[in-house]
């Protein structure tokens, strides 16, 4: 007869082959999910901005400015940022200033065209992230400030 160690290693071997195999299946089945969280941004004003991101498990959104220099082809600067924890949370409107500022060091932005961009990450409990975004172009800073 087998002893009890023996018994315990095989069932244990056993289940944790098990739990490898499930493992290995639920990765591979994450690259035929792709989640298609859409969503709408309306410029209000310059700083106010309404939001509806729809999404499924957690969603990371964030707004930014997007602009080109001479020695950078993309810059960002983050205006508001938020994170939707549960799909009820989805669908939302929000009226609200800049989280963060938008300072010009010295005067190199005056005049310069810039996008505002609705970036948005799906992060699901597991499998990988998914991130997308919305490019709304046409915006321009001031010649002058006050």
């Amino acid at each position: 007869m087998h002893s009890f160690g023996f018994r315990a290693n095989a069932v244990l071997t056993f289940g944790i082959t098990i739990l490898a195999l499930i493992c290995a299946m639920a990765s591979i089945s994450d690259n035929f999910n792709s989640p298609r969280p859409s969503s709408e941004i309306q410029i209000l004003n310059i700083n106010w901005f309404q939001k509806q991101p729809h999404g499924n498990d957690e969603v990371f959104v964030f707004v930014a400015a997007e602009y080109e220099t001479p020695k950078n082809a993309l810059n960002q600067v983050s205006l508001w940022d938020a994170i939707i924890p549960a799909k009820e949370h989805a669908k939302f409107w929000v009226q609200t200033a800049n989280k963060y500022r938008f300072v010009d060091q010295g005067s190199n932005l005056r005049g310069k065209d810039f996008n505002l961009t609705l970036h948005w990450h799906v992060m699901p409990k597991t499998g990988k992230m998914f991130a997308n975004k919305l490019v709304i172009p046409g915006y321009r800073l001031p010649e002058e400030y006050r």
